[in-house]
């Protein structure tokens, strides 16, 4: 019987595994230029980690287990609830703010699809400490040093950035009630992946009345802050989520990403632990789906039974990314198994080889060879299969005098030397 991998999985192989650290190289950097610090905790976490923010109907969402204990277990589908609670374990000691990143595997209980898969790796950066806007214009900006550095630009992308304050002060303004709130930000948070038609019936569903309904349709029209009629500006709560965002698009200025951000009503999220600004990074074109998701969320470390701090970040899955990245012609090459190939020739055998080799490696170069040796015309086609820069052949005069032949493969040039000389 032949057995196939599970739905929503992906196989790594040396090609896609190469783009994996790649991508994954790239993040870590970008991170560290922002003075974060990589953490990691465990895949698998106590499934009340989740359903005590979400509820119950999460679960349907997860993968999760009972163990021979009797616990309930899930394996994470982000890292954020994880980082929460490692801070809230050991938060007296932590110097503040907590600047933390990580890669993390992540598993959702979902209808695989292009973009959205059951396994994924996520990119994940928290700042906790800092209430002002300047913790999510750091966000942002490392968020957008991540793009740069896979060669994304302003032309390919744009943060889109809301505040669910806003969108909350707005809804009272319209006379939804506090209660339906909720089901309005769920019903638009879908607006971009539904119908019109689906997204009118959703929010029916959610008790709007028709005046109602189109007021929402005339404040998702708003292109910018400044679109903000002066009737809603008098409102207190509507006031001030107006001043702090235009408090964070000055940092973003001051970053020199304006460019790459824009103002965007819309923009909801979908998780129930945000408070403040919020912002996703689409693509230009409008081919995919989300590729970061982020952020403020200052409930959530006294959710998990820590002392409330000031929180915010984002996550980047790899799936969405690497989509963009190869319709975009952005994904390298595979770099070669080794630099050099080590072949045999004439009287020399694997034993001098082998010698050869150790002395590659221990010079700290990447050297490959043929186990099953084979003719030097085989081997130098196995040289070129790898990649490899250089092809060392070791014959008769390794023999005699511990010289060998360095060909370069590209132009064919070789010359003979010392094998002290050799990978210096």
């Amino acid at each position: 019987m032949k057995i196939q991998s599970v739905r929503g999985t992906r196989d790594f192989y040396p090609a896609e595994m190469a783009g994996r650290n790649w991508l994954f190289d790239r993040w870590r950097r970008a991170s560290r230029r922002a003075g974060f610090v990589e953490v990691d905790g465990p895949v698998l976490e106590p499934l009340d980690l989740y359903t005590e923010k979400s509820g119950e109907e999460i679960v349907e969402q997860l993968y999760w287990l009972q163990d021979k204990g009797g616990r309930r277990l899930a394996l994470r589908p982000e890292f954020t609830p994880t980082l929460a609670r490692m801070i809230a374990d050991r938060q007296a000691a932590l110097p503040v703010p907590v600047r933390w990143f990580n890669i993390s595997r992540c598993f959702r209980y979902e209808r695989a699809q292009k973009g959205r898969l059951r396994e994924f790796f996520q990119w994940n950066v928290d700042l906790v400490g800092v209430e002002d806007e300047v913790a999510d214009a750091e966000c942002i900006a490392l968020a957008v040093d991540g793009m740069k550095a896979v060669g994304l630009g302003p032309k390919d992308v744009v943060v889109r950035i809301n505040d669910r304050r806003l969108l909350a002060a707005l809804m009272g303004h319209l006379g939804v009630a506090d209660d339906r709130v909720p089901q309005v930000f769920a019903a638009l948070d879908k607006r971009d992946k539904v119908p019109p038609e689906a997204l009118a019936e959703m929010l029916a569903g959610a008790g709007l009345s028709d005046t109602q309904r189109e007021g929402i349709d005339r404040i998702l029209a708003w292109q910018a802050l400044g679109d903000i009629d002066e009737q809603e500006r008098a409102t207190p709560e509507v006031a001030e989520a107006v001043e702090s965002l235009q408090r964070l698009f000055g940092h973003l200025e001051a970053f020199g990403i304006a460019d790459w951000c824009r103002f965007d009503i819309g923009i909801v999220r979908g998780l129930a632990y945000y408070t403040g600004p919020v912002w996703e990074v689409h693509d230009r074109r409008g081919e995919f789906r989300a590729l970061f998701g982020g952020g403020r969320y200052d409930r959530l470390l006294a959710d998990v039974g820590g002392k409330a701090m000031p929180a915010c970040g984002f996550g980047c899955g790899d799936a969405v990314l690497g989509l963009l990245l190869e319709a975009r012609g952005l994904l390298p090459a595979a770099p070669p198994a080794a630099e050099f190939y080590v072949a045999s020739a004439g009287a020399a055998g694997i034993r001098h080889v082998l010698e050869v080799v150790r002395h590659l490696r221990g010079r700290g170069r990447a050297a490959l060879f043929n186990p099953k040796g084979g003719s030097l015309k085989r081997q130098m086609k196995k040289a070129s299969d790898a990649g490899a820069r250089y092809c060392v052949i070791v014959g008769d005069a390794f023999t005699e005098a511990r010289r060998v032949t360095l060909r370069e493969m590209d132009s064919g040039e070789q010359r003979d030397l010392a094998l002290e000389d050799l990978g210096g």
